[in-house]
């Protein structure tokens, strides 16, 4: 069974983060320029929530305000769910699935490790079922 810790070892990247400080404009500026649909919000070295592109649209854009003057800590979801290295991929999915979220914060003992999104599980996902398939083929066709 396939674990978060599996998933992050094919990853690429860093985890980007902001402040709560940070402006609702200048986070969605960083998630534009890097083509990624929400920033782990940390203070103090610590997770204190997550802000993505539903938190732009909910909380900024449909009560009109002004993205240069919010600040990331006041419309970011919090808590926010986390996942350990360890957790299974398919408990990622159903946590996804049932609470209608797309990203998962990593922690470990030392801290944040990675963000998984669901993009990143369904990825995971079908490379894996693609490589089962060509063995199973392989294996098909040698004992022909």
């Amino acid at each position: 069974m396939a674990a978060v810790r599996d998933l992050l070892a094919r990853k690429s990247g860093e985890v980007v983060t902001v402040t709560g400080s940070t402006t609702v404009l200048d986070a969605s500026t960083l998630m534009v320029e890097r083509g990624i649909g929400g920033v782990v919000v940390v203070e103090a070295g610590g997770l204190v929530g997550i802000f993505t592109e539903r938190d732009v649209l909910r909380r900024v854009v449909a009560v009109r305000l002004d993205p240069a003057q919010t600040l990331v800590r006041d419309v970011m979801t919090a808590p926010v769910l986390t996942v350990t290295p360890e957790t299974p991929l398919e408990e990622c999915q159903a946590t996804m699935t049932e609470r209608r979220i797309r990203h998962l914060p990593v922690l470990c003992p030392t801290g944040l490790s990675g963000l998984v999104s669901s993009g990143d599980v369904l990825a995971y996902t079908v490379a894996e079922r693609q490589a089962t398939i060509q063995q199973l083929e392989n294996y098909v066709y040698s004992v022909r």
